[in-house]
């Protein structure tokens, strides 16, 4: 496998499409809007500089990896002569549902199509497909270019063949992947978004304030950072939407997200990428809210 192509150039789609392109493959990032195509390819170019800051890459490798992604706007010439397409658009539905719908009618047969989806179903994705043993879920962890772990998710009818390659292919990506099935949440998220919306609700009833939570789960847990920083971090409308999923899927109340969530992606408060969540992030580093929305009501 030499081509790939990466669908989305968001903060998900623009750290595969660098882990792809330093790795060796060539990548096509496609993304309907220039504007995000153009943010996606300047971080990039800022976390390859950060890397040969840390002499981690040579200036060389830099302008290599750089030189392995081209960026598209329109699909159909983006996805011209790859062998694998990575999905990593908005967690919503509908839309991964009508972009695999398109892929499916637009490659070979031959090429496999994963979603970097983290917890909608594989087997629904690949059910508006014509190849569902093709189809599979490559769920990588923010930010991309570190994290270690890849969840490698069959859905009902992917083939071994194709798990094999793109385990195979995730270890190239100097990644550990871990082969999981195709239930809500799979492993990483129906373990985590509990304890995300737990945290969230022992906000939410007064039993502790933002920094006092993470900081019992830091120190007390050994954890790298608190739940509350980590959903700012993963975005709250997608731990709501993660949590949605989590809901349906199981029909258990405890994975109801908390009404304090719901709040705050109804207000736009999403975390880093919106500049607030449970911190302020306006000015590049997270600072404390002190905000009467965060007692009960």
């Amino acid at each position: 496998m030499k081509k790939v192509a990466v669908i989305g150039a968001g903060t998900m789609g623009n750290g595969i499409a660098h882990t792809f392109a330093q790795f060796g493959f060539e990548v096509s990032l496609i993304d309907i809007a220039q504007a995000s195509l153009d943010k996606g390819l300047a971080t990039i170019q800022k976390n390859l500089d950060r890397m040969v800051a840390k002499e981690k890459i040579s200036e060389q490798d830099k302008q290599d990896t750089l030189g392995r992604i081209t960026s598209f706007t329109s699909m159909k010439d983006g996805l011209a002569g790859v062998e694998l397409v990575v999905e990593a658009a908005t967690e919503n539905i509908d839309l991964k549902l009508k972009i695999f719908k398109d892929l499916s009618e637009m490659t070979p047969e031959n090429v496999i199509l994963a979603s970097n989806t983290s917890s909608i179903s594989i087997t629904k994705i690949a059910s508006v497909t014509n190849r569902a043993d093709k189809v599979i879920g490559m769920h990588f962890m923010n930010p991309v270019p570190v994290m270690k772990l890849v969840e490698i998710i069959r859905g009902y009818s992917t083939s071994d063949e194709v798990t094999e390659i793109i385990m195979e292919t995730s270890k190239k990506l100097n990644k550990v992947p871990v082969e999981v099935n195709d239930y809500p949440g799979f492993v990483a998220n129906r373990i985590l978004m509990p304890m995300i919306n737990e945290a969230i609700y022992t906000l939410f009833e007064g039993v502790a304030g933002v920094e006092e939570i993470d900081t019992v789960m830091k120190l007390g847990m050994a954890h790298p950072m608190g739940p509350l920083q980590l959903a700012d971090f993963i975005g709250l409308d997608v731990c709501l939407a993660i949590l949605e999923v989590l809901h349906e899927g199981f029909g258990n109340p405890k994975y109801a997200p908390c009404p304090l969530l719901v709040n705050m992606v109804t207000a736009g408060k999403k975390g880093v990428k919106s500049g607030e969540g449970f911190y302020s992030w306006t000015h590049g580093t997270k600072e404390l809210i002190v905000s009467n929305n965060f007692k009960k009501k």
